[in-house]
């Protein structure tokens, strides 16, 4: 049961990233792809009916974790809390941008908003990134199981580490760069015209730099960890999950010169996932390792709920995500095709 909710957390994280991923993106190349006003209400028009559905994943995925694991979920609160409350200010600020935005005539005040929006959503890409960093580099752990991590030390790996370290800020440019492609075909996909060539062209140059840094990061993380790769080594299916980040890339590359942005998309999407499922693969069963001493790590079995509780839940979980996927299917079917500005509104 609790590899079971180890896979669910993992599944759930990885439908965040990939749904809210894409208006992150949009959000990113929202003051450099859109130039004029009709072109900027048409990205958030793309982004309007789902980004802050999108955002509820994200809500879940917390949920979950505290109830399955919730030691872990107040460790990881304890030590990132500094970096956690900057999270929260920037959904805040970016969702402010968004909604007030749709209030406003008066061009400095849509300028001001405008570039809340496009700030907020870069920063989270690159703060959801290092967060991942630095659950694969392992903090600081004590031995009641708690840590602390100033934002910064001297930049090094080691024992010493700060939040934002070379190898947490190399993750936090993978993921910007990642979801910048990623939600610039999101953006190809939802328009046309001169708006869909410059999505299309963020993604194409996008493309080159998301292939550098995937092989620099899994160098980096293996030089870091070496650890890593032992399930790898165990288990000879995990194999294929390399093969899919590589393949995925590819499929992008050859869709994208296709002008086939649907499949470029789905493309994106499933390399953000073996990304993730990689991550998580190499790490189980610790959930949450300790740089200091490998006897302190966070796993699965020493930070899990009742197994009674797990149990039970798991048939209320099902439930609910048999009610979520319904309704976020009907969404996306109401508002698919393409954007069209002509009837007016927002």
């Amino acid at each position: 049961m609790t590899t079971l909710w180890f896979m669910i957390v993992a599944v759930m994280v990885a439908a965040y990233v990939v749904l809210d991923g894409f208006d992150l993106g949009a959000g990113v190349i929202y003051l450099g792809a859109a130039r004029t006003a009709e072109e900027r209400r048409s990205i958030m028009r793309a982004i309007g009916p789902v980004w802050d559905g999108n955002e509820v994943w994200l809500l879940a995925a917390g949920g979950t974790l505290f109830f399955a694991f919730p030691l872990l979920y107040a460790s990881s609160f304890s030590g990132f809390y500094l970096p956690l409350m900057i999270v929260l200010w920037l959904l805040m600020l970016r969702g402010i941008g968004i909604e007030l935005r749709a209030q406003m005539t008066n061009p400095v005040w849509l300028g001001f908003f405008d570039m809340i929006f496009c700030v907020s959503s870069g920063l989270l890409t690159i703060f959801f990134g290092a967060a991942l960093g630095n659950v694969v580099r392992g903090v600081p752990l004590a031995a009641d199981g708690y840590f602390f991590e100033p934002l910064w030390t001297n930049f090094r790996v080691g024992q010493n580490n700060g939040i934002l370290d070379w190898y947490t800020i190399l993750t936090g440019v993978i993921a910007l760069v990642t979801l910048t492609a990623h939600g610039s075909l999101y953006i190809a996909v939802k328009t046309e015209g001169d708006l869909n060539r410059r999505a299309r062209l963020v993604a194409q140059w996008a493309w080159p730099l998301q292939l550098l840094l995937t092989v620099a990061g899994l160098i980096a993380t293996v030089s870091i960890r070496p650890g890593v790769l032992d399930n790898y080594k165990h288990h000879a299916i995990g194999f294929v999950i390399p093969v899919i980040v590589f393949g995925s890339l590819a499929v992008m590359m050859h869709a994208m010169l296709k002008r086939a942005e649907k499949i470029a998309f789905v493309a994106s999407a499933a390399y953000i996932v073996g990304m993730l499922v990689g991550a998580a693969f190499a790490l189980y069963p610790v959930v949450l390792p300790a740089s200091t001493d490998p006897a302190r790590n966070l796993t699965i079995y020493n930070t899990a709920a009742g197994e009674h509780g797990l149990a039970v839940g798991f048939t209320w979980w099902i439930l609910g995500m048999v009610l979520a996927l319904t309704y976020f299917t009907v969404l996306f079917r109401m508002f698919r095709g393409k954007v069209k500005l002509e009837d007016g509104g927002y």
